[in-house]
């Protein structure tokens, strides 16, 4: 693929993942702390350490995937709602 190509295509996808819910935004950015979970529990797991970094690699990339994916579907008003709502649970307790 050449390069404006790739450019394009990470485009579409931002624009499309913008384009989704605020509600789909929160639930893909709570995916990703399963992942960082996981990512270093693993560590635990008797295997070898090749398997654990190759584990602990995808793992990782995951959550950062979510994390990054919900942000992006989130946008800036979205990321301020869901501020402006964990501010607000804060005030009342």
């Amino acid at each position: 693929m050449p390069p404006a190509t790739v450019t394009n295509f990470f485009s579409k996808t931002k624009r499309w993942l913008q384009s989704l819910s605020f509600r789909t935004g929160v639930i893909v950015l709570l995916c990703c702390i399963p992942f960082y979970i996981l990512s270093f529990a693993q560590m635990l797991l008797p295997i070898s350490v090749t398997a654990k970094g190759i584990l602990w690699t995808v793992l990782f990339g995951l959550a950062k995937t979510c994390q990054y994916g919900g942000l992006t579907i989130l946008g800036v008003e979205g990321y301020k709602r869901l501020k402006n709502k964990f501010k607000r649970k804060r005030e009342s307790m």
